[in-house]
């Protein structure tokens, strides 16, 4: 299987070393197209091609990959519009595009879109998708087996849920990143030396996640078990919704969701 990828950014490259770390390609059956000279000498480091040709590299893949800004998708839609054979697939990691969009732009139906997430770099991404109806199930398998690399992989009948995604499990590694550092600040304004309190705070972070994962219990039920009456637990958690905190949350991922659906636009 021949794979192109249309940008050579972080997501691109964490597939990249994904695709070539599970053995799905092998560097000499991937392509990358990049406008930087400097990221395309970078990505070298792979042993794949590289170029600056996008209607080139597109011709190339067996599946294409479009890993583009939103923001430069319709000079790219423009550019290969009408130069994809219709045995080729069309995978897209562009946050909110629609697949009726990509579809027009491209002058092509079988599109799949997907939502991966950063920790994919690592085999530990979570990805939503979806695809067109012309899709065959051959390029179906062809798609889990990319994504799969990355880690795990749900496929979806619905499009919807790939805004929702982005909101959770695309966006979502910046929150837990973001709830980490306040953590590990925390941790030093009451004393403790900075990499103890990052140890503390990431193995307590990764310890409960696994927890959770291997209880078959509900988030609501752990906490409860570690919390006791009149405890520090307790304590803590008070201040969590004196600020607010479920409600920030959730302010949070609706800005995320909305801002997912505007950029469909």
């Amino acid at each position: 299987m021949k794979i192109a990828f249309i940008g050579g950014g972080n997501m691109a490259e964490a597939m990249v070393s994904a695709i070539l770390d599970k053995g799905i390609a092998s560097p000499e059956a991937i392509c990358i197209s990049d406008i930087n000279e400097a990221r395309r000498q970078y990505l070298e480091k792979y042993q794949v091609s590289v170029s600056d040709d996008n209607e080139k590299i597109a011709r190339d893949g067996d599946v294409v990959v479009l890993a583009v800004k939103p923001q430069n998708l319709a000079e790219l839609m423009d550019e290969l519009n009408g130069h994809l054979r219709p045995g080729q697939l069309v995978l897209s990691i562009i946050a909110g595009i629609r697949l009726d969009m990509l579809c027009q732009g491209l002058n092509h139906r079988a599109v799949i879109r997907s939502m991966p997430n950063t920790p994919a770099r690592i085999g530990e991404g979570m990805t939503v998708w979806t695809a067109s109806s012309v899709v065959t199930c051959a390029q179906r398998k062809k798609a889990c087996s990319i994504l799969g690399s990355m880690g795990k992989e749900i496929y979806v009948a619905g499009e919807k849920f790939i805004d929702m995604a982005t909101a959770i499990s695309g966006s979502g590694p910046a929150y837990v990143f973001l709830f980490i550092e306040s953590l590990v600040d925390a941790t030093v304004h009451i004393g403790i030396p900075k990499e103890m309190a990052m140890e503390l705070v990431l193995q307590t972070v990764l310890g409960s996640g696994n927890f959770l994962q291997k209880s078959g219990m509900q988030p609501a039920e752990l906490r409860e078990m570690v919390t006791s009456r009149g405890g520090t637990t307790e304590a803590a958690l008070r201040q969590f919704e004196q600020g607010g905190f479920s409600e920030m949350v959730s302010k949070a991922v609706v800005a995320a969701f909305e801002r997912a659906k505007e950029l469909g636009k």
